[in-house]
């Protein structure tokens, strides 16, 4: 695992710039935390490569970048390859001779053998850069699902790239300007969905494609989709149930290879339990796990966490966290969080991979079960918002909408009364708008309250065109699936899977997710959809897989999510850092935000008569972000007139 960095003219010719090896080493230096052991760096005309590196396989040798064998090709890599031990081995078949043992040096000579379709060879979590010298070409290619994270930007004739935003933000030509339409995606997803960044220029590769820059033109492609085709002929639950298990059984093994000890992260629910499970049964010693707990009782698996740590007899490890411990740490989050996020559980998976980091440095999760197999309480929700919009205007106007309004409101952890007004919320739409108001924060109406009119003006207002176009691209007309893919796209890709990545490489951990083995996925993606959503029962196949594996108390264990209590938080341990980062003349100056519409917002959850949580947690978070990263934000006017 490691932090990569550079750039490539776009006129291959241009000999380095003055100053070119101290300016690497200036951008390595804002991800040391996610390589501390060593570092790597390659000054050429064109063209500069640097990296950071936690060494995880082939610690003495394993040095990057890596060459092949007359070193005219250079590659640098974050991230792992699972399968290079199989890839090496056919390679070497082929008269490749290589220098180490690393995973990272089977790339450059993939690329010989393959060019840039060596990406349809690999398993891995990945985002590598790779400089072929002979064509002076930029080849970079992210992992299938966005495991690994890569951002890029085109500035002064030089294409830039970095595994973090803030990391660009060393180079001299880069400036932190809030782009205003990626402003309107985030308060509407709760984050930023790729090609957007929050800043100006900055774009995200997006999972599963790769980027060339040759002669000058640089080029995007897609080179993987997930298929929800059904295969033919269906195999019986029984049958797919043993298949699966042993494709999951196989991707734990990949994912337990490593040179430095290696854990298991475990909640108690069924895709961590699962993984937890295979673990023990690969493994030639006792498996380590990690959770930890919280003191309110309706946001705390640890219970469960245990009673499946003792049934596999795993060597399990705890800490417990105060509400008002985990609440100190929000104000750090802008910090090293340098793309705004709003998942509360950023703070929950920050702290159990700063607690597991002290024992191991790599940890095996369950990221990805969700998606794959249909875990969200939202898929059934579809099947239920098709029954609710069959029901007469009157009945859902006059009856349901205001027995719904008069709950009580309530601040555990998914409560029924604020799921009831969510999918109220979202029940006047689209799918794809519906899905996202139950995900996200601020539905339409609410950015029009919360902008202030010049913020609007300027952005484009449309935030779920690109998800109707991913929705119109899926191969399945089932609601499930198709939510699915959205999924795997946007909330994975996007809000998932960089949470992780962030949180954990902020302590130098590294996490592998064996759900989002190419092989699993797709396997999940072409069973019929009631093998995943089975009447009531979500992850059905995956459970039937499961059985005799974990506890059984497991599978019949509801959704409960990696939660906090942050609508408590805002009304208490929170409450003067929002205030304060919220206040009406902090939001005049910053010029995007309604204050009389904020100041409402927080009046009303503060005296309990609404749960504004997602809302003011979205919009603190923001704050929290720009304090840190906009040093001088650009005046809203100037983006009015560019629009114009």
């Amino acid at each position: 695992m490691c932090g990569i960095t550079g750039w490539a003219n776009l006129d291959p010719r241009t000999p380095p710039p003055d100053g070119a090896d101290e300016l690497l080493r200036s951008m390595c230096d804002r991800m040391i935390h996610r390589g501390p052991d060593s570092e790597g760096y390659v000054v050429g005309d064109g063209m500069g490569f640097g990296m950071r590196r936690l060494a995880i396989i082939d610690l003495v040798t394993g040095e990057q970048p890596v060459y092949n064998e007359d070193e005219s090709i250079a590659v640098i890599l974050n991230g792992e390859i699972y399968n290079y031990r199989e890839l090496r081995a056919d390679l070497e078949t082929r008269g490749h001779t290589f220098r180490s043992a690393s995973d990272t040096e089977i790339l450059p000579h993939l690329y010989e053998e393959y060019g840039c379709d060596m990406v349809s060879h690999l398993n891995g979590m990945f985002a590598f850069a790779l400089w072929d010298d002979r064509r002076r070409r930029l080849f970079i290619a992210r992992d299938r699902f966005g495991e690994k994270p890569l951002y890029w930007g085109v500035f002064d004739q030089t294409l830039l790239f970095a595994s973090e935003p803030k990391v660009l933000l060393a180079h001299p030509s880069v400036r932190p300007n809030l782009n205003l339409d990626a402003l309107r995606q985030y308060l509407s997803f709760d984050y930023v969905p790729a090609p957007l960044s929050i800043y100006e220029g900055i774009s995200k590769l997006p999972a599963a494609h790769m980027l060339t820059l040759e002669d000058g033109k640089v080029t995007i492609e897609r080179y993987w989709k997930l298929s929800y085709k059904t295969r033919e002929p269906v195999p019986s639950v029984n049958e797919a149930a043993e298949q699966l298990r042993e494709l999951l059984a196989d991707s734990v093994r990949m994912r337990l290879v490593s040179d430095v000890p290696l854990g298991v992260l475990l909640s108690g629910g069924i895709d961590s339990s699962l993984v937890t499970a295979l673990a023990v049964r690969a493994a030639s010693e006792t498996v380590k796990t990690f959770s930890i707990s919280f003191a309110e009782s309706s946001f705390d698996e640890s219970q469960y966490a245990r009673r499946v740590a003792k049934f596999l007899n795993t060597d399990h490890h705890e800490e417990r966290f105060s509400a008002s411990l985990a609440a100190n740490l929000v104000a750090d989050i802008g910090a090293w969080m340098d793309e705004p996020m709003s998942d509360p559980s950023l703070v929950p998976t920050y702290l159990l991979s700063r607690f597991t980091r002290k024992h191991v440095t790599v940890a095996l999760g369950g990221d990805g079960g969700d998606e794959v197999f249909a875990g969200y309480p939202m898929y059934f929700g579809h099947r239920m918002a098709r029954a609710y919009d069959r029901l007469p205007g009157f009945f859902k106007r006059g009856v349901i909408e205001p027995l719904v309004n008069h709950l009580p409101v309530k601040t555990k952890n998914l409560s029924f009364d604020y799921r009831a007004r969510r999918f109220l919320a979202g029940s006047h739409y689209d799918e794809v708008a519906r899905h996202h108001i139950w995900f996200g924060s601020f539905a339409p109406p609410e950015q029009d309250s919360l902008l202030t009119d010049d913020a609007k003006q300027a952005s484009d207002g449309d935030v779920y065109r690109d998800a109707r176009r991913m929705l119109a691209e899926c191969d399945s007309n089932d609601v499930i699936e198709r939510m699915q893919s959205l999924d795997a796209q946007l909330y994975l890709a996007a809000d998932i899977l960089t949470k992780v990545d962030r949180a954990s490489m902020a302590v130098s951990l590294e996490v592998r997710a064996p759900y989002l083995d190419p092989r699993v996925a797709e396997f999940a993606a072409s069973l019929p959809s009631h093998y995943k959503l089975h009447g009531y029962t979500s992850q059905y196949i995956l459970k039937r897989a499961a059985r005799g594996l974990v506890p059984a108390f497991v599978g019949r264990r509801g959704k409960k999510g990696f939660g906090v209590p942050f609508a408590q938080w805002l009304k208490a341990e929170l409450r003067p850092l929002a205030r304060d980062l919220l206040s009406p003349e902090r939001l005049r100056r910053g010029g995007l935000f309604n204050p009389e519409y904020v100041a409402r917002l927080q009046d009303e959850h503060e005296r309990g008569v609404a749960n504004h949580r997602k809302l003011l947690w979205t919009l603190l978070t923001f704050e929290l972000w720009r304090e840190s990263f906009i040093e001088t934000p650009r005046r809203i006017e100037t983006s009015v007139v560019a629009k114009q």
